[in-house]
C-alpha cells in the first residue's frame, strides 16, 4: 500500500497518534502540584465550533474542585496537558441517565484544540471509565458504568464516544444546547 494514500490517514502525519493518556486527579495532588496542573489547564483553549457543548475548561476544574461528589482529572499525554474531565456520582440523571446512583456522570470532558486530532479523546474516554470502574471499587459504590450526554450537532463527540465503546441509548431533551444522544459503557 503507498504511504501517500488518504484512505490510510486516519491521523495527521504532522500529529501521530500516541499509545496512552494518563489522568492526573486534581484532588489528590498537593497545592503546588496542583496550582501547576492548573495552570496548564488555563492554557488550554476550545475550537470555534465546540463552545457550544463544553465550557471553560479552567472554570469547569475549579468548580469541580469544589464539590465533594466530582472528580475532576487533567488529561495528560507525553507529559503534556492536553484536556480535562470530571466524573461525578450520584449525578446521572444530569445526562437523562433514570437514576443518579447506577452510573458514574462523565461531564466537562474536553481536548484542547492544538491536541484534538489524534485519538487522545477516545483513549481518555476509555480511561475514564477504568478509572470509574476503581473508583467504585474503592469507594464501594454500586455503580455499573459511565454515563454522559453529547450533543446531536456534535458529530465528532459522538463518533469519539462510540470509538471509545460507548452505546447510545436514546434522546435526552435536556441540557443548554439543544437535543443530546445519552451514551453509556458499563464496566
Amino acid at each position: 500500500m503507498p504511504d501517500d494514500d488518504p484512505e490510510l490517514d486516519v491521523f495527521p502525519r504532522d500529529r501521530p497518534a500516541l499509545a496512552s493518556v494518563w489522568l492526573i486527579p486534581l484532588k489528590m495532588l498537593d497545592d503546588d502540584a496542583r496550582a501547576i496542573q492548573l495552570g496548564a489547564v488555563a492554557e488550554m483553549a476550545l475550537a470555534a465550533d465546540q463552545t457550544d457543548f463544553v465550557g471553560d475548561p479552567l472554570r469547569m476544574m475549579l468548580i469541580s474542585l469544589e464539590e465533594e461528589s466530582r472528580s475532576p482529572y487533567v488529561i495528560e499525554a507525553n507529559g503534556e496537558g492536553v484536556g480535562v474531565l470530571t466524573l461525578q456520582w450520584g449525578a446521572a440523571r444530569l445526562a437523562g441517565w433514570p437514576d443518579d446512583d447506577s452510573a458514574w456522570l462523565l461531564r466537562g470532558f474536553l481536548i484542547d484544540s492544538k491536541s484534538q486530532g489524534r485519538g487522545l479523546g477516545v483513549l481518555a474516554a476509555k480511561a475514564a471509565v477504568e478509572e470509574a470502574r476503581k473508583l467504585t471499587a474503592r469507594q464501594g459504590g454500586g455503580q455499573a458504568g459511565v454515563v454522559l450526554s453529547v450533543n446531536e450537532r456534535n458529530p465528532a463527540g459522538l463518533a469519539a464516544y462510540a470509538k471509545a465503546g460507548f452505546v447510545d441509548c436514546g434522546r435526552y431533551l435536556g441540557g443548554n444546547s439543544g437535543p443530546q444522544r445519552i451514551m453509556y459503557k458499563g464496566f
